[in-house]
């Protein structure tokens, strides 16, 4: 479904990046609009595929996790990408992955407790089958981190 943000969808979806669980009568009340046509143009941005979904932003540091490293995964096939995916699927510290073209084939997010638990967890994906070799590096800072910055610049 090819869907075209008008400048009344742009105004939604700012309320919504600024904050998933505002309810759409308030988005409507600020808007002067009704609830029902802010229902509306969400259902058809759902639709469209625009919106995916909502999330929760976690402070995992608040949880004692206060350790983030990003690993480079070589693997001895590429063919075998999909299947070591699904096993870093299976560790709940992998927070992100992603295939990549370059030095290695896939790249990942990781947070950990501390550096023990860093290492057991870098040890757990080397035990991956076809897992060649890692290489970790350690966030010392998070600058950035807004999957929803872009929409914020995106022109309609």
């Amino acid at each position: 479904m090819n869907y075209q943000l008008d400048e009344i969808d742009k105004k939604i979806l700012d309320f919504l990046v600024e904050n998933t669980r505002m309810p759409f009568t308030e988005i409507a009340k600020q808007m002067d609009v009704s609830a029902g046509t802010i229902h509306v143009r969400v259902k058809k941005m759902e639709d469209a595929g625009i919106i995916l979904g909502s999330s929760l932003n976690i402070d995992y540091s608040k949880l004692d996790y206060h350790f983030t490293a990003f690993i480079g995964i070589l693997l001895t096939k590429s063919n075998r990408t999909q299947e070591v995916l699904k096993e870093l699927a299976t560790i709940p510290n992998v927070i992100e992955a992603s295939v990549i073209s370059g030095k290695y084939n896939i790249f990942c997010k990781v947070k950990a407790k501390n550096t023990e638990d860093a290492k057991r967890i870098i040890y757990q994906i080397d035990d991956i089958q076809d897992v060649m070799r890692t290489e970790s590096m350690i966030s010392m800072e998070e600058h950035i981190s807004d999957k929803n910055r872009l929409i914020r610049a995106v022109s309609i």
